[in-house]
């Protein structure tokens, strides 16, 4: 029997503090788990799968990610009906956003795609209990403005092996990023949120497995004045042969933005 197939992408928002990241895995809880019982639930029997634009890991959460549907069969007629039973019976940490047609000829790993991260932090005190979802404590007093000099050399088009956890040797490493900075954090607020916190924001169009949070380790270091500016260039250098030692928490990291071109 001939079966037609019908393509979506929707965006979704998602706080990563109880999910270990998105791939399914046995005995933990996933947002790849629950969004396809979701959708099993909702789809009533209709077969499907589902594929993510990226993984997060464990405790990451996103402003903004995506995943693309493979529905069988039957099409989604009415989008707006269809996201508010999406809503209806996610979990309250999961919401759907938007969701869109494609054709056959989109994928969403390979389809050109640009992320933007952003990594919240404070420095050198305790902060209420309530932020430890979405700010990382570094209880040391840090060098803010040399962190954004450092984060200024992670600009441009360099080679990022030492910043990928376990690299193989046969890796793409030389990537590009169009902005990375550090800047006082004015996105994301709340009334329990201490007075001043910081967030590095990096934009690219690929990143390599903890390589933000490997990237914001150096920074961190750099702002204990445990290594140098001089010491980050090296790293980036196609020669290098570093191995960065500090993967910052996970729970600072949020995806902020996907666009596709």
């Amino acid at each position: 029997m001939f079966r037609k197939r019908f393509y979506y992408v929707f965006k979704i928002q998602y706080l990563g503090y109880r999910f270990h990241g998105w791939q399914k895995q046995p005995q933990v809880k996933t947002l790849q788990l629950m969004i396809e019982r979701t959708l099993k639930f909702i789809l009533e029997g209709q077969q499907f799968k589902i594929l993510a634009a990226g993984r997060t890991d464990a405790m990451v959460s996103a402003n903004e990610s995506a995943f693309e549907l493979f529905l069988e069969n039957e099409p989604i007629t009415d989008f707006k009906a269809f996201l508010e039973l999406f809503n209806h019976n996610l979990p309250q940490d999961i919401r759907a956003i938007d969701m869109q047609e494609v054709n056959e000829d989109f994928n969403i790993i390979n389809s050109s795609k640009t992320k933007e991260y952003l990594y919240l932090f404070t420095e050198g005190q305790k902060n209420h209990p309530f932020c430890a979802s979405l700010i990382s404590t570094i209880l040391d007093a840090l060098d803010i403005k040399l962190m954004q000099e450092g984060a200024q050399l992670f600009q441009g088009e360099y080679f990022f092996r030492s910043y990928i956890y376990k690299p193989s040797e046969n890796g793409t490493y030389t990537r590009v990023i169009d902005v990375c900075e550090i800047v006082e954090n004015t996105i994301y607020t709340a009334s329990y949120f201490p007075e001043t916190s910081y967030l590095l924001r990096v934009k690219g169009t690929g990143f390599g497995r903890n390589q933000i949070r490997l990237m914001m380790g150096a920074l961190i270091k750099l702002g204990r004045g445990e290594i140098s500016l001089d010491y980050i260039r090296q790293s980036l250098l196609p020669e290098s042969t570093e191995v960065m030692d500090y993967i910052a928490p996970a729970s600072g990291l949020i995806l902020n933005r996907i666009e596709f071109d």
